[in-house]
């Protein structure tokens, strides 16, 4: 499955900056409201050093890694879920996400004007998370709506349906994000198709300035915010990441740590967004070709062949798993072979993280 992550925050709270430095893919920034009009995707490769190692003994023509999908949106403002400013145009850009990047400014700039005056990070969480609540009450009341009908029609299970219906757009009405309501498996079911905003996943990106890393002092109060809500943060500098994406890969390995960070936005948000979506990464190999994929946890072997090619799901006979650090230690696919490392698995084997699969199956 290909990984998308939503873009969402305030104008000018470094949104653009943040999706340029990941996606290289030049959203335009200037420090006024609403430089971003058109919703802008990056399709980006996601750095896994083992994709490396597996390729140091198949020797393959091309190495094709896993993918995440950036959706940068234009900024949100108060009553963006009624139509002010441009935010609320693009919101179904981004309700096929998997999760959300909340972009929170941190950072004092005169020279970047604040659309409420000034810096302050919990009114501005408050301003976003409200305007993304009002949105999916609007779809929730218009699905209630039509249970409301169904249950005049005494539809099955339309009665059920209304309820849960009814409290959620109680929760959301007191603010709550549907992420944060104690559902089970039945209102999992229920709730999917209205592709709610506030029941995804959220990491908060603390943008912060480059003279306050790493400590990032200034994001002390998102912390406190995401704490609550027991969601991580990422503490960065979007303009020191915009420029160093900008550099030769070594000139930016110099830049970073330069100012105490180990690893980029990209790869800390990438890592935070597999754990939040409890993502895991196999890998397969041909003779020309070394590829990674990424499936939910849990997955069984016939599902994961389906995420190849929907034939090797419905035709799937049995998969050949090795680790990818038994495969390297042994030097070859061969030699793996030989050393009885690979072993034969069916269709209720679950894919762990770094397993290499040859899937076996029969059209």
């Amino acid at each position: 499955m290909a990984l998308s992550i939503g873009i969402v925050g305030l104008p000018n709270a470094g949104k653009s900056s943040l999706f340029n430095a990941l996606s290289r893919a030049g959203a335009p920034v200037a420090a006024y409201p609403f430089t971003t009009i058109d919703p802008y995707r990056g399709v980006v490769p996601v750095p896994d050093p083992r994709v490396d190692a597996i390729a140091s003994v198949t020797h393959p023509e091309r190495i094709v890694p896993a993918t995440v999908e950036f959706v940068d949106i234009a900024g949100l403002v108060r009553g963006a879920s009624r139509g002010e400013g441009l935010g609320n145009q693009f919101l179904a850009q981004i309700r096929d996400a998997d999760a959300i990047a909340h972009v929170v400014r941190c950072f004092p700039d005169p020279g970047v004007p604040h659309v409420e005056g000034a810096v302050d990070p919990v009114r501005d969480i408050e301003i976003v998370e409200t305007e993304l609540a009002l949105a999916d009450l609007a779809v929730a009341e218009r699905a209630l709506e039509r249970a409301r009908t169904r249950v005049k029609a005494h539809e099955p299970k339309a009665a059920e349906e209304l309820a849960v219906l009814e409290e959620l757009s109680a929760q959301l009405q007191r603010g709550t994000p549907a992420r944060l309501l104690p559902a089970g498996p039945r209102w999992t079911e229920m709730l999917a198709p209205l592709r709610l905003l506030t029941a995804k996943p959220v990491v908060y990106v603390a943008n912060v300035a480059e003279h306050d890393l790493p400590q990032a002092a200034s994001a002390a109060t998102v912390r406190r915010t995401a704490d609550a809500q027991h969601a991580p943060v990422v503490a960065l500098s979007a303009k020191l990441e915009a420029e160093a994406a900008q550099l030769s890969a070594p000139e930016a390995a110099e830049v970073l740590p330069s100012y105490g960070m180990e690893a980029s936005g990209l790869l800390r948000l990438i890592r935070i967004a597999y754990e939040m979506l409890g993502l895991v990464t196999f890998f397969t190999m041909a003779s020309k070709e070394v590829r990674a994929w990424s499936v939910r946890r849990g997955t069984r072997a016939p599902q994961a062949a389906g995420t190849i090619h929907t034939d090797m799901e419905h035709g799937f006979v049995r998969a050949e798993v090795i680790a990818w650090e038994s495969l390297v230690r042994a030097g070859s696919p061969q030699a793996a072979r030989d050393l009885g490392l690979v072993r034969l698995e069916g269709k209720d084997y679950v894919v762990q993280d770094g397993d290499v699969l040859l899937i076996r199956f029969a059209l």
